[in-house]
């Protein structure tokens, strides 16, 4: 299929770019488009006016400062595939990216774009949820910072305002004691998880504490799976990670990918798997 008809305008300036998104209700923004381009050829999404905000400088800086490592929203995922920061500091998103799509998408496709377009299914909007991350929107009355947790509010709704640009993503910068494992389950590689988890925590003697829990492609936004993560804090054995698949709150819904009950066990596998990569020291 082709797309419908639109207009197409490059921003200069993150400026530029706030005030057509406010001169055009139905624009939408381009960055790396490798989401957006596939739903303008199938007729998901119409609007009149594509801005292109590749030009806007500094919007692809990935640096570690204050305690928080800061992605730029147009960093691109391969961008952040070969980062030593991101690599040491940030090895959640480290471990994900190898997981998004194929190298050509991850050549194109922007952090900044996976989380504003908040697939379910996706790896990025999980990981930031793990590691109570934030995202840094700019509109008319400046920028302001949004916490993971309030960010995603339903099937491909974020709390961004209509004309808002998600400028950046910070996360804690990851410490000597932090632990972080991750996982997803997949028909093919590159395909969106049938389920995925993301996980955080804090090493604590021979056990942990702090762990967080986000899965993916089991809700309509990243779900944290409270229960559990209670039930994992302390000393990791097999009868700690039993009780912890027990008290998994999760409700996930059929889809075309695996009925819920499929996706419920399935999070139970990745669970016993990451669990482990959790007590796994940092290098």
């Amino acid at each position: 299929m082709k797309p419908p008809q639109f207009a197409y305008q490059q921003a200069r300036t993150l400026d530029e770019a706030v005030v057509l998104l406010g001169e055009h209700k139905e624009a939408r923004l381009l960055a790396g488009g490798q989401s957006l381009i596939a739903t303008l050829n199938m007729r998901l999404s119409a609007p009149t006016l594509l801005i292109d905000i590749n030009r806007i400088g500094g919007l692809d800086r990935i640096a570690s400062t204050g305690g928080m490592v800061e992605i730029g929203a147009l960093a691109r995922h391969a961008q952040a595939e070969r980062s030593d920061v991101i690599a040491k500091y940030a090895p959640l998103i480290a471990r994900a990216i190898p997981h998004i799509g194929h190298p050509a998408i991850r050549n194109r496709g922007t952090l900044g774009g996976s989380i504003a377009f908040a697939d379910p299914a996706a790896e990025l909007p999980a990981c930031l949820l793990a590691l109570d991350g934030e995202v840094e929107a700019t509109g008319p009355k400046g920028a302001r910072n949004i916490k993971a947790e309030a960010f995603f509010k339903g099937l491909f709704e974020t709390a961004l305002g209509p004309q808002e640009v998600l400028t950046a993503i910070r996360v804690p910068a990851a410490g000597k004691d932090t632990r972080v494992g991750f996982a997803e389950l997949a028909r093919r590689h590159g395909d969106y998880a049938i389920v995925g988890l993301a996980a955080c925590a804090r090493a604590n003697g021979k056990g942990l504490a702090d762990v967080r829990l986000a899965y993916f492609g089991v809700g309509a936004t990243p779900m944290r799976a409270r229960k559990a993560e209670s039930a994992l804090n302390g000393t990791i054995d097999d009868k700690r990670i039993d009780a912890a698949i027990a008290a998994l709150d999760l409700n996930p819904h059929d889809d075309a990918q695996a009925s819920g009950a499929v996706k419920k066990h399935l999070a139970g596998v990745l669970l016993r798997r990451v669990a482990m990569q959790l007590l796994e020291a940092r290098p």
